[in-house]
């Protein structure tokens, strides 16, 4: 299982294609938790997306297919 918490988001080059899945699924739940009618639960400050509001969570997603394409070359 691929383990995110070591990991750094600001540099998506050193994750493996595994990991990307793994944090673009991640990212598009809390968006949709957070646009959902009901409220999101709060994420521990140890969570890898912790603190991370939906324009940002959303341009993370964007990020996470451009590093997913580069490394699928």
């Amino acid at each position: 299982m691929a383990n995110l918490k070591d990991k750094d988001i600001k540099d998506l080059s050193t994750w493996n294609m595994k990991e990307l899945r793994k944090l673009k699924i991640n990212a598009n739940n809390r968006i949709e938790s957070i646009k959902s009618v009901r409220s999101a639960r709060e994420l521990t400050k140890s969570h890898i997306l912790y603190g991370l509001e939906v324009g940002e969570l959303e341009e993370l997603v964007l990020e996470i297919k451009r590093a997913e394409k580069k490394l699928a070359e």
